[in-house]
């Protein structure tokens, strides 16, 4: 399954086309405000202002099932983040990524590419799934990976040509 086939709203409520990003290489994230990872903020949205002309979004959704370090709405996240950090990548809908009640976009990334020890469960704030530009989860990385733990195995994506 292809992450293209589920759907998602963005930080207003609005339905996102995931499949209009079809072909590029996409970063999720799970996202916070009030988090010791919350200046990755900055390091994203780095990473996606140098990328983002070879085919490359970050895509965040704020949440907060971690020690509740997200409590506000997903509009007032994008506002914070904004303001903060000057994040310009999409700012999604406010999700849950664990339990009964997560979105089905994260039981996919989790499916895909299991955690430490074959563990699919997302451990904190911040873990990243790199997709490559088939729809298919690369690599997982975890809530201490930045920047220049993600841009080797995001160069290498991004070599890689889109095909169908």
């Amino acid at each position: 399954m292809q992450i293209y086939d589920f759907d998602c709203s963005t930080h207003s409520g609005e339905p996102f086309n995931l499949r209009a990003l079809r072909g590029q290489v996409l970063l999720v994230v799970n996202v916070a405000s009030q988090c010791g990872f919350t200046p990755q903020l900055k390091e994203l949205e780095d990473l996606y202002r140098r990328y983002r002309d070879q085919g490359f979004t970050v895509l965040g959704f704020p949440c907060n099932q971690f020690a509740r370090q997200s409590p506000e709405s997903a509009t007032a996240f994008c506002t914070f983040s904004e303001r903060e950090y000057g994040v310009t990548f999409p700012l999604m809908e406010k999700v849950k990524v664990n339990g009964a009640e997560a979105h089905p976009l994260f039981v996919e990334l989790r499916r895909q590419a299991p955690g430490v020890l074959g563990s699919t469960l997302i451990k904190w704030n911040f873990t990243k799934f790199l997709v490559g530009r088939n729809g298919r989860v690369i690599r997982r990385f975890g809530p201490r990976d930045g920047a220049e733990e993600i841009r080797p195995d995001l160069e290498a994506a991004l070599e890689v040509p889109f095909s169908v």
